[in-house]
């Protein structure tokens, strides 16, 4: 379905979660009043209050809620109306014991903290799609409710469901999929161990076993918590649909939400939208956090989307909670909205007195007006106020990092190589290269469409389908810059090695094999020697892992000195068709991977930034003009040529070099062609 218009019209969206049930009502009156004073025009109501709407089983109460929306819409400020459904009241359990959650161990989850019940629960699924149906009949036509917002971040807490109705879905899931047993056994490869199945109901989840069991089970079994938690939220949004045609979405917490498949949920959504926090414990968060918002907008294929969910200051919930210093609020909220969203919100508009989050930041602390905190607030609604001309433009992307949840749930299972090897390591690795050098990338799926991609990196492409590894090397032989890491293109689908060997699928595009796997002790390195054509050797140092590669027409770059592979290719480059294929068989850390990259770089016809480290430039192409969005991460006053325009949030002409002080942002609108974040026009 298409819409018409944003949620919050020509507008960036501001604002946040909204509990009104957790307060007394004057402090409603007042909570408006400042929501105008910060300039908010869009809040989330009613996430976690179905014990409030349906205090006992199909008996309802919408007087508050009438209230709520009613004060909202008098005051101008527009709502994301949510279904309750991420946290069933208590009459629930104690109705249906059996919807409960069942961990791996055998562990009943009960009442009494923030989750769902068994997303396989026909009890379950019945209450959220009785509630959500209610609540679109009651409001669908309520003019403060602009957009619909189901559940909660799916995946998290419940992602995997051991419960006797998850091993009734998993078999009726199963059987869908392979329609017979002997089907379900050549996949799951239950010749090995004695594992063959004779009757469906012998197959079951995988429970803990005395040693480690079968991988390919356990890659269906998080096919299939994927899809029950899908099927879940599809159930309501054609709930909603059936009363209203506002625009509905969940919240997605991408890079951090491992057991849902983003793009297969995305495909399900109307609006993308994403929560995200900064790990306090990584001391460069602010790449995770554009990793985050680039993948969050691929998903989305490039159409604006909105941040749900961060955090003014410090989150609750991590070991050691760090709060943010000045600025970095609004560093965080422009560096996404740099990366295509459209909507800043935040977890949540007043901080909790009591629960779980008491200690969670918020819009308005504790504390009140008096801090800091809300005066930054307050100067970022500003900040969007000013924006509003980008919502809209898009970021235009020449390189790729392929993305595949199923192939990061097959290798991060047991018995791998080496515990070293972790998909989400190599990802970062490799992204946070391309980041420094001032390269905007996309995410995609290894199905997908790259010939609008001068480079495509696999980082982490441990499971790769047949066919997937047919499209990448078509799209060498077409011209493309292919980038391949260690340990890819080892399995299929059902996670059996591939015919042939390790990368044997991209044979011909990377003219290079793998024989056998070497992987290193903790605590090892080794030396490569990087001879690029045209260029000085030089020494690059690298560990966990080397592979014993045999040649088949690739030409060697980097040569192993030491190790078990002392002697044998490292790094390979290999001319396929009208492109070329290269091979990193080892771990190079971030530093150690800029040669390779810059002459990676080359052969693409991209070219870094020149930036200083941390300084992050991204443009949004609009209709007729752009948006460059440049971020002073580091502590020092920084020049930055941006081109000549309108820098919106001084509101000043700029002709040339952009002073930007620390901590700081500059937007500049212009009408002639500039660079991107990847360097090019």
């Amino acid at each position: 379905m298409t819409f018409a218009s944003w949620p919050t019209g020509g507008a960036i969206s501001f604002g946040g979660d909204y509990n009104p049930e957790q307060w007394p009502r004057e402090v409603w009156q007042e909570d408006v009043a400042l929501m105008r004073e910060a300039g908010v025009n869009l809040v989330s109501v009613g996430i976690f209050s179905w014990g409030l709407i349906e205090v006992a089983e199909g008996e309802f109460d919408f007087s508050w809620l009438d209230e709520v929306l009613d004060l909202l819409h008098a005051h101008g400020i527009a709502v994301d109306l949510g279904t309750p459904t991420a946290s069933p009241p208590a009459w629930f359990f104690a109705t249906y014991p059996q919807a409960r959650v069942v961990a791996k161990d055998g562990t009943v989850l009960g009442f009494g903290s923030r989750g769902m019940a068994s997303p396989s629960s026909p009890e379950y699924r019945a209450a959220a799609v009785r509630i959500a149906s209610r609540l679109a009949a009651r409001y669908a036509h309520h003019p403060a409710v602009v957009m619909w917002h189901v559940h909660n971040e799916y995946g998290a807490p419940v992602g995997e469901d051991f419960s006797q109705n998850a091993v009734v879905a998993f078999r009726e899931w199963l059987r869908a999929r392979y329609e017979s047993l002997d089907a379900l056994n050549a996949a799951w490869g239950t010749a090995f161990w004695g594992q063959h199945y004779t009757d469906w109901a012998h197959v079951s989840p995988p429970h803990p076993t005395p040693t480690v069991g079968n991988p390919a089970q356990k890659l269906d079994f998080a096919r299939f918590c994927d899809h029950q938690l899908r099927a879940c939220y599809i159930a309501e949004r054609d709930a909603i649909r059936a009363h209203a045609t506002q625009p509905i979405t969940t919240n997605f917490m991408a890079n951090e939400c491992p057991t849902t498949d983003l793009f297969a949920w995305a495909r399900e959504v109307d609006v993308v939208s994403n929560d995200h926090y900064l790990t306090a414990a990584d001391e460069r968060n602010h790449v995770g956090l554009a990793l985050a918002a680039d993948l969050t907008r691929s998903v989305a294929g490039g159409a604006p989307w909105i941040l749900m969910e961060h955090s003014t200051s410090a989150v609750n919930w991590q070991p050691r909670n760090v709060a943010k210093r000045a600025g970095e609020m609004a560093r965080n909220s422009l560096a996404h909205l740099a990366r295509g969203a459209d909507g800043i919100l935040f977890f949540q508009w007043r901080a909790s007195r009591s629960g779980a989050e008491k200690f969670h930041s918020a819009m308005l602390p504790h504390v009140g007006t008096s801090s800091r905190v809300w005066r930054e607030v307050v100067e970022l609604g500003g900040h969007l106020r000013a924006l509003a001309p980008v919502r809209g433009a898009r970021v235009r992307a020449q390189a790729a990092i392929l993305w595949d949840a199923e192939s990061f749930w097959a290798q991060d299972l047991e018995w791998r190589p080496s515990v070293d090897v972790r998909h989400k390591e190599r990802v970062r690795a490799y992204y946070e290269r391309l980041w420094r050098d001032g390269v905007t990338v996309d995410f995609v799926h290894p199905s997908q469409d790259l010939s609008g991609y001068r480079l495509v990196v696999a980082p982490a492409s441990y499971l790769l389908r047949q066919a997937d590894a047919d499209n990448l090397t078509r799209y060498v032989e077409d011209g493309g810059t292919l980038l391949v890491s260690f340990f890819s293109a080892v399995v299929d689908e059902h996670d059996a090695v591939h015919a042939g060997g390790y990368l044997a699928p991209l044979r011909d595009a990377l003219g290079v094999e793998v024989e056998e796997f070497l992987p290193l002790r903790a605590g090892d390195s080794a030396t490569v020697r990087w001879a690029p054509e045209g260029g000085e050797p030089v020494t690059l140092t690298a560990d966990v892992w080397q592979d014993d590669l045999v040649l088949h027409g690739a030409q060697v770059v980097g040569t192993y000195v030491d190790g078990p592979a002392a002697g044998g290719p490292a790094i390979t480059r290999h001319a396929h068709g009208a492109g070329q294929g290269w091979y990193v068989s080892t771990r190079l850390g971030i530093d150690e991977l800029a040669p390779v990259l810059a002459a990676v770089y080359t052969d693409a016809g991209l070219e870094p930034s020149g930036l200083p480290l941390d300084v992050e430039v991204v443009t949004r192409h609009g209709d007729g003009e752009d948006f460059v969005v440049a971020i002073n991460h580091t502590a020092d006053e920084v020049k930055v040529d941006l081109g000549a325009g309108q820098e919106l949030l001084g509101a000043t002409t700029v002709t040339g070099t952009v002073v930007i002080p620390a901590g700081s942002v500059a937007v500049l609108r212009t009408t002639t062609p500039q660079l991107g974040g990847d360097g090019q026009p």
